[in-house]
């Protein structure tokens, strides 16, 4: 049955893939509604005017408030751009985010450009980061890039804040989300940002940034990838040969709402169950908080409620079934990459992410691999700053840092998060 699901979303993906020179007609419809996440948050999410027939196009911009951790923006917008449906196959769709370019002078040919991919938020409109601000480390780690010389692009992912369900953890989709806000901010920069890019994610945002890496030469050869970043490294892949010593699943291993996130984001494939048979009566609140709410506020109903995936699932299988979208084959990244690790992550193992790096070491990417001692999940983005920025650099210069495939090893079982490191909670 597991088999069977895998197969049916493999194929799902193969049949959504858009061909060189063909339209983005839409040939189905793209559900929408409070039942998917959707509200209406202001005039500025909604597109009624016709979509250009091509992704990555700059729909319109809108200044946002200063926000706290991010100081060294000269400008600050929301955007929304086109990108393609390929969960639901409706063709061309809006897509939110937010643009920032840096306070120093840009340099000839432009500053370069730093896609973000945020990690999990929610699965409701407001949980999109141009609507609700980023959350505080993010904004931090966006002002590091700009104190450095980068523009920085920001999606929101499909369905966050634009219409539809976001399809949560579908790396498929939110490669291209990245992808096209990329183009989006290089189309409209009148020459200010160069077409170097470097594209990084974390927990969430590390499967939307190795998807985009991965996307980029048959979706948007035109954009010149530097260089790929993933902390947190959500992405398995089952048919490498390195296995993670951990042999519990990655849908077991995560709290429930990640699950009812998947859920309602078209992980189940088209003709499934909708999520209300699927979820346990106690297991209710959660998926209402899920279509309504934010992350706070999941977590909250999972405490108040005792809510675990043995007593929210009617059957607990289906989250198995359902994780099959941070699913990859392994293939060789056209970039170098960067992946970092904390060796207190007790969100994804550092043994589940080693299999990932091992994985893409063994189909023959350039990865550099980096593991931190007392850091957390969350502490990561900020304690392998550093090394991501000479790694970047190196990219930049021309001379990419060595690889370290030949002298990676099986961390074990996370340790305890210590103090020093920030948001290392």
């Amino acid at each position: 049955m597991k088999a069977l699901a895998k197969m049916s979303l493999a194929a799902l993906a193969l049949c959504a893939l858009p061909l060189p020179g063909v339209l983005y007609a839409a040939a189905e419809s793209l559900p929408q509604g409070p039942t998917v996440g959707d509200q209406d948050l202001s005039p500025f999410y909604r597109w009624t005017a016709a979509l250009p027939e091509k992704p990555g196009l700059m729909l319109r911009e809108e200044g946002i408030p200063e926000q706290p951790e991010i100081v060294a923006a000269a400008t600050a917008k929301k955007i929304l751009y086109t990108s393609v449906d390929v969960r639901w196959r409706s063709g061309i769709i809006p897509v939110s985010g937010t643009l920032y370019l840096p306070k120093r002078a840009a340099p000839q040919g432009g500053w370069p450009l730093v896609a973000w991919a945020h990690g999990t938020l929610g699965g409701s409109d407001r949980c999109a980061p141009s609507w609700s601000r980023h959350r505080p480390r993010d904004g931090e780690y966006i002002n590091n890039w700009l104190e450095q010389g980068f523009a920085v692009v920001a999606t929101d992912y499909q369905g966050l804040g634009g219409p539809g369900p976001h399809p949560y953890l579908n790396w498929e989709a939110e490669g291209r989300s990245v992808l096209d806000a990329a183009r989006a901010a290089l189309d409209h920069s009148n020459g200010e940002i160069a077409n170097a890019i470097i594209i990084t994610g974390q927990s969430q945002g590390s499967g939307a940034s190795l998807g985009a890496t991965r996307l980029a030469p048959s979706y948007a050869p035109e954009l010149n990838i530097k260089a790929s970043i993933a902390t947190g490294v959500i992405s398995a892949f089952p048919a490498a040969d390195k296995k993670p010593s951990s042999d519990e699943s990655f849908a077991r291993s995560v709290p429930p709402q990640l699950t009812i996130l998947m859920m309602i984001g078209g992980a189940l494939g088209d003709d499934a169950r909708k999520p209300d048979d699927l979820v346990t009566e106690a297991a209710k609140p959660l998926l209402q908080a899920a279509r309504e709410g934010c992350n706070a506020e999941l977590a909250q109903v999972v405490r108040s409620n005792g809510l675990t995936l043995a007593n929210s699932l009617k059957d607990p299988e289906i989250a198995d079934r359902v994780s099959t979208v941070i699913d990859m084959s392994p293939v060789r990244m056209p970039v170098p990459v960067f992946l970092a690790t904390g060796l207190a992550d007790k969100s994804i193992y550092p043994q589940r992410q080693y299999a990932a790096v091992a994985a893409l070491c063994a189909a023959g990417s350039h990865v550099v691999w980096k593991t931190y001692a007392g850091v957390s999940h969350n502490g990561t983005v900020h304690a392998a700053y550093s090394d991501e920025l000479a790694f970047v650099q190196a990219a930049l210069a021309g001379t990419p840092m060595q690889s370290n495939c030949a002298s990676i090893a099986d961390p074990g079982p996370p340790g305890e998060a210590l103090p020093g490191f920030k948001f290392n909670d």
